[in-house]
């Protein structure tokens, strides 16, 4: 019986992702073997000894202490792709936003709550209209930072709106590479970017190359009156850097998903209340994503969509199945195979995969492996953890 525990409101379907024969899923439940989550802020001390895996729904992990997992032989999962439509709908929204004063206008027009006559009210809403004249999208510069699931969406929509599109990621995957559209321009570095284009969207992951990668040098670079969007994380943007190009017309507008002090009140600020995947759609794509990958984890050590640990997927070959997690040392994987010859173990199949200072392998034996074997693994020095399965 696998002990799952959540934080966070969690979708039904998501939770519907554990058979109900071998799953226990509550938010009440002590020393699982998984925590599935949402916004929750999980604290080193939340990772119990029984811990072997933690699913975030949702692209982001910032509010989980990876590295406190990956030292404790912990995966840690995250949904990249599941709520890009969300976001993207969101982004295009911002687009809109910020060259229609749409928000100035229905503000305008609920100040004139008290006018009664309708021919009153018509000459005012056509005499003062203009104040809230917008341009249009098509053929203006659109600069997408970051080519992932998200970026690459909307950099396709703004295509579709007849934009042109400047892209920028110097890691950009092969997967999304082959799902960026043909016509995007794709930049060299991010001045060039910056300085070509009249929209900047950001779209890209908090690590600590990124934050306050929008800082008071790089607005130097951006087309004066340009307009910043941030619909990734707010750390990315130096708060006080933005305000003083926001000051000097640097930026003329900032839209972002990220309400912070001293913003939320600007006239040349819109922000939202982290709203990129608040709609029923993300939060049950998100949910199952995590759940199912979770699943496939704790039943049969395959990884896909980690932060942490290697993507691993070996096609069960039937018997047994070991999972062995290792510190990346030189000789580990020779110390593993000389304890299964040693022991006569028939290996039908074995796949071994590092990321950073983690090793992760999966072995296939055609019989049932004896405790003598498990222990001697984990007497191995670089070892950290051990799992068995029949698959």
């Amino acid at each position: 019986m696998y002990k799952i525990r959540t934080f966070n409101n969690i979708a039904a379907r998501g939770l519907e992702q554990f058979p109900r024969e071998n799953y226990e899923v509550s938010s009440e439940i002590g020393d699982p073997h998984a925590i599935l989550l949402r916004s929750h802020k999980l604290a080193p001390s939340d990772l119990s000894p029984s811990l072997r895996a933690v699913a975030r729904a949702g692209a982001g992990t910032n509010n989980v202490p990876v590295q406190a997992c990956t030292d404790a032989g912990v995966v840690v999962f995250n949904t990249p792709g599941a709520n890009a439509n969300a976001v993207k709908e969101l982004v295009l929204t911002a687009l809109l936003l910020a060259s229609r004063d749409v928000v100035g206008g229905i503000a305008y027009v609920k100040s004139l709550a008290g006018i009664d006559d309708e021919a009153e009210l018509n000459t005012l809403v056509e005499a003062e209209k203009k104040r809230f004249k917008g341009r249009e999208l098509e053929g203006r510069s659109l600069g997408v930072v970051g080519l992932g699931a998200i970026g690459s969406m909307v950099a396709r929509a703004a295509l579709d709106l007849g934009m042109h599109v400047l892209g920028y990621d110097p890691a950009i995957s092969v997967d999304a590479a082959w799902r960026l559209p043909s016509e995007v321009q794709r930049m060299e570095n991010l001045p060039s970017l910056f300085s070509r284009a009249d929209f900047v969207t950001l779209h890209v992951p908090l690590l600590d190359e990124t934050e306050g990668m929008i800082n008071e040098e790089s607005l130097r670079s951006f087309r004066s009156g340009s307009v910043l969007l941030n619909f990734a994380r707010q750390p990315i943007v130096d708060s006080q850097a933005l305000a003083s190009a926001l000051a000097d017309g640097r930026i003329r507008l900032y839209v972002a998903d990220f309400p912070v002090p001293g913003l939320t009140n600007h006239p040349n600020v819109l922000l939202t209340p982290h709203l990129g995947a608040s709609t029923e759609e993300a939060e049950e794509n998100c949910a199952v994503m995590a759940a199912a990958q979770l699943v496939e984890f704790l039943q049969t050590g395959n990884i896909r969509n980690s932060v942490n640990f290697p993507a691993v997927q070996l096609e069960p070959a039937g018997g047994y199945r070991l999972a062995v997690t290792n510190r990346n040392v030189p000789g580990a994987l020779g110390q593993m195979t000389s304890v299964l010859a040693d022991q006569g173990i028939n290996v039908v199949d074995m796949l071994n995969k590092s990321r950073g200072d983690v090793a992760y392998n999966l072995i296939d034996v055609a019989d049932e492996p004896q405790q003598t074997l498990i222990d001697d693994i984990c007497a191995i020095e670089s070892v950290m953890n051990v799992r068995e399965f029949e698959i």
